[in-house]
């Protein structure tokens, strides 16, 4: 069973007498465990699904439902309670993670504390499986940008979420820093059992996760799944030989056929559909037989 499920999810935005849809019906699986990516150009709706998974926002119509948890029902109190416990969070910008006077140690203890719940052995232990057992007494600008972004997965994980948030989590660092973070995530997943969803821009750094999917125009367009989970260590492939990619279809049994593979073949606002030797087929309309129902459209 899924821990994420969003079921025709739609988010419209109202400024004065306008109206902006960024999401346009999505439909979303996420499974236990699972270390995820959701990439998308800016604009495509991506921060504002992350928004919504996070209950930092309201979806307008349809459905998100994470560990039981239905998003569009909760109350004050009940969204409180799920952005402390049940998700944790990992922005891009480190002063959003991290207060800058307190040490790695106590930044990991001020989430349990805000719950009631202090333990040093488990912020202990969160530090040491991030790699910074050595650094608990460090504050943030004694720190890489890795080894706070570390820190922060430590925080995000404070109150034993389910899933953690992750916004662009190395939009900031360079590439051995990254590659850490990831695997990291990866670690943490496998030995909290907790599910992660990384939401980025940087194709590149989706191929480092198990899968991804990719957002276009409020909707999800397409799933790249990779044949193996990548080892420790290993570099990362982004070859046709390393992942499989699909198109997805929506609960109405709707696909969006990428723009690239449009504009090779010329097609325009319609499509002849068939099947053939088991498969469908989708070809754009001979020009004849379109030009043929134009002229017929126009008989009296």
């Amino acid at each position: 069973m899924p821990i994420i499920l969003c079921d025709n999810l739609v988010k419209i935005y109202r400024v004065s007498d306008l109206e902006v849809m960024a999401l346009q019906g999505l439909d979303l699986r996420i499974y236990p465990q699972e270390v995820m990516a959701i990439i998308g150009a800016s604009g495509s709706g991506k921060s504002t699904l992350l928004n919504i998974l996070g209950s930092l926002d309201e979806p307008t119509a349809g459905s998100a439902v994470v560990a039981g948890w239905n998003l569009g029902r909760l109350t004050q109190k009940q969204r409180l309670m799920y952005q402390r416990e049940v998700v944790g969070f990992v922005w891009q910008n480190v002063a959003r993670n991290l207060i800058p006077y307190l040490t790695a140690l106590e930044n990991v203890l001020v989430p349990m504390i805000l719950t009631g719940r202090a333990d040093r052995d488990w912020a202990r232990e969160l530090l040491e499986a991030v790699g910074l057992g050595h650094r608990l007494h460090h504050r943030p600008l004694e720190m890489s940008g890795g080894e706070q972004q570390r820190v922060a997965i430590a925080i995000a994980l404070a109150n034993r979420p389910k899933v953690v948030l992750a916004d662009e989590p190395t939009g900031a660092l360079d590439t051995r820093s990254s590659r850490q973070v990831l695997e990291v995530f990866h670690h943490v997943s496998e030995t909290y059992g907790v599910t992660v969803v990384i939401v980025t821009h940087d194709r590149s750094m989706a191929y480092a996760v198990d899968r991804f999917v990719q957002i276009r125009d409020g909707k999800t367009s397409t799933e790249t799944v990779r044949r193996r989970p990548l080892a420790v260590g290993e570099e990362v492939s982004k070859d046709e030989t390393s992942h499989d990619e699909y198109i997805v279809l929506d609960s109405a049994g709707r696909l969006q056929i990428p723009p690239e593979y449009r504009e090779a073949l010329g097609i325009g606002d319609r499509l002849t559909v068939g099947i053939e030797d088991g498969k469908i087929v989708l070809a754009p309309p001979d020009a004849s037989s379109a030009n043929a129902k134009d002229s017929s459209s126009k008989e009296p």
